[in-house]
């Protein structure tokens, strides 16, 4: 029981895969129904239910419970954590996010399964500095709602770390000439360079020989896009050292019907007004083309550019993996998964997107290091794609 989205369809074909490998003769299907029509599309009760993302896991729940059949839950990012103090000012944020049936749909779901699938250690009990997602459900107050005093325990063994990958088909590193996908560097270069402002690109990079500080993500505030532009705009060392390339969202409000994406929309506006930033900065909008993404890591390591990820939270951090895969130095949040990922100054850098003017400077001492020893980049681009294959 899931949300319908492009993973979706990746879920499935994963799934058939590894059932064939087994030597099993079954086709699993994926269904949204209810009880009595899976009953009769399956001519019989399914073994167990997976669910995924909040409503998908209640479903679920009530589904498994209905049938008496084994439930496994995936939270894929519990938002309790991602906006701080969102229990305690539940009302504030509920028009929006609706918080108050959110957090009580995961109460139910984590409770109720059989097992629980998570992506990383911290994603359960966090770390000496910071709270984990279940782990945060422990005990917390929704005023005028509810009290919970013991939401869930974080060391019953239901609880089971399987960390997702980066298809190797398609994100694999810069380093591979002959796998190199190099029919789409017409396309991507276009993306790039192309110095018509329309929905797809808008800005300009006047010098080419610059190396790109490169992102890709949604475009919210959780996810930081728009800290991350500020943070280069207001260093003049990082602006002179790289350029900045962004995939993210619309870059018109009128695409946009979301109204936190519209908030960011008009702030990135604002900041490339503001720090006139034409010349330096790239935005294209949100890619769909996974091949071509791909290929977009690795055009970015051969600038020997890098990657960044400035999340205010950020529950696994796919990208952070993908970008590593394609041999991209990577920097990335410090709250959340990425976190176990990197090791600090050997397989990448943690930012903290609290404290942009450091997460700046970081960046620019690490370009300019590069710039007096170029090896300084193969070392961090080899530790990252060690810590992958490990």
């Amino acid at each position: 029981v899931v949300y319908i989205l492009d993973q979706v369809r990746a879920l499935e074909n994963e799934m058939l895969e590894r059932i064939r490998k087994q030597g099993l003769d079954i086709t699993p299907r994926i269904l949204i129904d209810a009880a009595n029509e899976i009953t009769a599309e399956l001519q019989g009760i399914p073994d167990f239910i997976i669910g995924n993302y909040s409503d998908g896991n209640l479903v679920a729940s009530l589904l498994a419970s209905k049938m008496g059949v084994t439930q496994c839950t995936i939270a894929h990012a519990l938002e309790k954590t991602k906006y701080p103090d969102s229990d305690i000012y539940w009302k504030k944020y509920d028009e929006k996010y609706h918080f108050s049936c959110q957090f009580t749909a995961d109460l139910l779901a984590m409770n109720n399964a059989d097992f629980i699938i998570t992506s990383t250690y911290q994603e359960i009990a966090g770390t000496k500095d910071t709270v984990g997602q279940y782990e945060s459900h422990s005990a917390f107050t929704l005023p005028g709602l509810y009290r919970v005093v013991h939401g869930i325990d974080v060391f019953d063994p239901k609880f089971n770390i399987v960390s997702p990958g980066a298809d190797m088909s398609i994100y694999f590193p810069y380093s591979e000439k002959s796998k190199r996908l190099t029919a789409l560097h017409g396309s991507i270069e276009k993306l790039l360079y192309d110095p018509e402002q329309n929905d797809e690109h808008i800005g300009t990079l006047s010098d080419r020989s610059k190396p790109m500080i490169f992102s890709m993500a949604r475009l919210d505030r959780v996810k930081n896009i728009t800290g991350l532009v500020e943070c280069y705009a207001k260093n003049s060392k990082l602006r002179e050292l790289a350029n900045i390339v962004i995939v993210a969202g619309y870059n018109d409000v009128k695409k946009s019907k979301d109204r936190e994406e519209i908030a960011e929309i008009e702030k990135m506006h604002d900041l490339m007004e503001k720090y006139n930033l034409d010349g330096q900065f790239r935005w294209m909008s949100a890619q769909t083309n996974r091949a071509r993404n791909g290929e977009l890591y690795r055009y970015i390591a051969d600038s020997r550019g890098i990657f960044v990820q400035p999340a205010f939270y950020e529950a696994f951090g796919l990208t952070v993996v993908e970008s590593m895969t394609c041999g991209l130095p990577t920097f990335a949040t410090c709250h959340g998964g990425p976190a176990e990922i990197i090791e600090h100054g050997i397989s990448g850098f943690h930012i903290d997107p609290y404290h942009p003017d450091r997460a700046a400077t970081l960046m620019a001492d690490f370009f300019q290091q590069c710039k007096e020893d170029p090896t300084q980049w193969n070392k961090i681009s080899d530790g990252g794609l060690q810590r992958i294959f490990e």
